[in-house]
């Protein structure tokens, strides 16, 4: 995923067609929080001017993240649909859009697609499926119980006012 300004130039008349799968397991490093990573497909084109490249870009892989409720693995997959200008004059990059200046002879689209798969990593995501087991259901002195349970279930401190209650109702 990386061009000189020269091979750049010379696909001018023809366009430049990008359909690549990049290997970025080394995001893991960057964010702990990303368990996994498929490979990424990158797919787009580039239009290209004198002093002016554009890459319309679709960026689409999965990764797996631990689930916030439970941190079971959860698949999340993701698609990202970016449009990237590089200026060979610094004069013409504008802060305010996606475009960058060239920095030295060559074009590298590797840190700017791992800069965007980066930002589509969500601060939660759940796991839907239910009979997963991910956290401990029960510990010394608690348990996880359903709503139902709850209200049927009789305060142990509680115990013996009950019993209190019962023996003033035979006595009537």
């Amino acid at each position: 995923m990386k061009w000189s300004i020269h091979q750049l130039h010379q696909l001018q008349a023809k366009g430049l067609v990008i359909d690549e799968t990049v290997d970025l397991s080394d995001l893991k490093q960057i964010d702990r929080s990303i368990r996994d990573i498929s490979p990424v497909r990158v797919t787009g084109r580039a239009d290209i001017g004198a002093t002016k490249f554009t890459f319309h870009l679709t960026i689409e892989g999965t990764m797996v993240l631990p689930c916030s409720r439970t941190l079971v693995d959860v698949s999340y997959p993701f698609t990202v649909q970016t449009t990237e200008t590089f200026f060979l004059n610094d004069y013409d990059v504008n802060n305010d859009e996606d475009t960058h200046l060239v920095q030295g002879d060559a074009i590298d689209l590797l840190p700017i697609v791992k800069e965007l798969v980066l930002l589509e990593v969500p601060m939660q995501v759940f796991c839907e499926a239910d009979g997963q087991e991910g956290a401990p259901q029960s510990g010394a002195g608690w348990e996880v119980i359903t709503e139902e349970q709850a209200k049927n279930k009789i305060d142990p401190r509680l115990a013996g006012l009950a019993k209190f209650f019962d023996k003033d109702k035979k006595e009537e």
